[in-house]
């Protein structure tokens, strides 16, 4: 989800609730401590030099159990954030810290915001040797001759 995206959502929304990926819910007294750009620009095993930008959101469980954060005032962290740090439309990436600090994807199923794991991936396949998928079929997908053709002591097997 881009920038651009939550704020038009946080204009829809009465709360803002962070949905896990296991089904629970981010407690409702949660802080977004941070709202960052973070640039990160590496070398994928292939050699290519990439350079990646996302906007952070921290968020942080707090033991004032009476905070509850208003799309309102959300979007005016966001804005803020916007103008001191000229942070553009990127996609947003969510700190959470459950059992270690996860980053996670952020989606929006109509009425909750979702965290959506974050997987990790070899950006230079082609480059780096990992093998093409293998062709896959059903065996009931042989035809006869050929399932035929291998036979005990026909040295195929």
């Amino acid at each position: 989800m881009k920038l651009s995206e939550i704020k038009k959502l946080l204009t829809t929304v009465e709360t803002v609730n962070f949905q896990l990926p296991n089904g629970s819910f981010v407690p409702e007294h949660f802080h977004v401590t941070e709202v960052g750009l973070i640039t990160k620009n590496f070398i994928d095993c292939g050699g290519t030099v990439r350079k990646e930008t996302v906007v952070n959101f921290q968020l942080w469980d707090a033991n004032d159990f009476e905070h509850r954060l208003k799309p309102q005032k959300l979007i005016h962290i966001i804005e803020l954030s916007e103008k001191v740090l000229g942070i553009e439309d990127f996609e947003i990436e969510v700190e959470y810290q459950d059992t270690t600090i996860g980053k996670y994807d952020l989606d929006f199923n109509g009425k909750n915001f979702e965290l959506i794991n974050k997987n990790t991936a070899c950006l230079a396949q082609e480059q780096c040797g990992i093998p093409s998928e293998k062709s896959k079929f059903k065996l009931t997908q042989l035809n006869a001759a050929t399932a035929n053709s291998c036979t005990p002591g026909a040295g195929c097997c």
